[in-house]
């Protein structure tokens, strides 16, 4: 059969169970990674003359010991939360833009408008979930308490809990705070992460034309080098955002100020060496995610249109 031989869309649900799926596999395997980049964002560790920054080996091993394995899971439950419309939106999203970007006689995109789709929809899926679910996680992340203590009792218990603390205590537009930057770095993470991603795609089955679908392995790999792209590129960013919703703020503070006190903060106190804490586990959680996400999306996806077939016999594929 033909790659390109009578397809028809692929509907959102498709998209929405295929993301879903793949979401909570990546949550599920590369959490302790993203706790672990997150503490060492917050860290103020190797401020002190002579000292140097905590590594990601040695946090990690801090947070075991201090407050048990199951701490590298902080902040799951948000993750677990917003995984599914987070997916939903980013592939779903990313197929409209792109569909509308096609070239209108030959039904193909661009290098650019791949680019300018994968913008778009790291845009939609940050305003719409990211940002909210990450201030949560980062909240229940920051918090220092070991979970094998009973009397030890964290700020915030559960997603649930944090979400009603916040909104209570900090007002709703909190779970939104550090949305610019949200949406900055997932433009650029996803620009980045489709643009390698189905470039790679093209490569591959330009030296397998025979095959309909790339085998698993093959859609692992090239997510785990489209996925390594968006990190490098961002990490300022994404530090700034972290600590940012991490803060409590008083009121009438602006959005430019607190990203300016913030960014001036790292710098005047902690040097250019700060703005790229956590890079590491990032790098470490973002690239086998995204492997792990295309991997699993493109099996699920498969198996979904195995399943939707129509009573010609054709199968409903991209």
């Amino acid at each position: 059969m033909s790659r390109s031989g009578n397809k028809k869309p692929v509907g959102f649900a498709t998209h929405i169970t295929a993301g879903g799926i793949a979401g909570a596999m990546e949550a599920l395997c590369c959490q302790p990674l993203d706790t672990i980049k997150v503490r060492m964002q917050l860290s103020k560790s190797g401020m002190a003359p002579g000292t140097k920054p905590r590594g990601f080996i040695d946090t990690g091993l801090m947070i075991v010991r201090r407050e048990t394995p199951l701490a590298l899971y902080k902040g799951l439950g948000a993750v677990l939360s917003g995984i599914v419309p987070k997916m939903a939106i980013r592939f779903a999203s990313f197929e409209t833009y792109k569909g509308w970007l096609a070239d209108k006689a030959t039904g193909q995109t661009s290098v650019g408008s791949i680019f300018i789709a994968g913008l778009a929809a790291g845009t939609t899926e940050a305003v719409a979930v990211v940002c909210p679910m990450e201030v949560v996680k980062i909240r229940l992340q920051a918090q220092q308490h070991s979970l094998a203590d009973p009397l030890e009792a964290p700020r915030y218990r559960n997603a649930g809990h944090a979400v009603y603390t916040i909104v209570r205590e900090e007002g709703l537009s909190t779970l939104y705070r550090g949305v610019s930057l949200t949406a900055l770095r997932q433009a650029t993470n996803q620009g980045a992460n489709f643009t390698a991603y189905q470039e790679l795609k093209k490569i591959a089955h330009r030296y397998q034309p025979d095959l309909v679908d790339l085998p698993s392995y093959q859609h692992m790999v090239i997510g785990l080098i489209s996925g390594a792209m968006g990190p490098f590129s961002n990490a300022p960013i994404d530090t700034i955002k972290t600590r940012l919703q991490k803060a409590i703020w008083e009121p009438g503070t602006s959005a430019f100020q607190r990203i300016s006190i913030v960014a001036n903060d790292m710098w005047q106190k902690e040097g250019v060496r700060s703005f790229y804490k956590g890079i590491t586990p990032r790098v470490l959680r973002v690239a086998p995610g995204q492997a792990i996400v295309f991997a699993v999306y493109e099996r699920v996806r498969r198996i979904i249109e195995e399943i939707n077939v129509s009573p010609s016999g054709d199968h409903y594929t991209e």
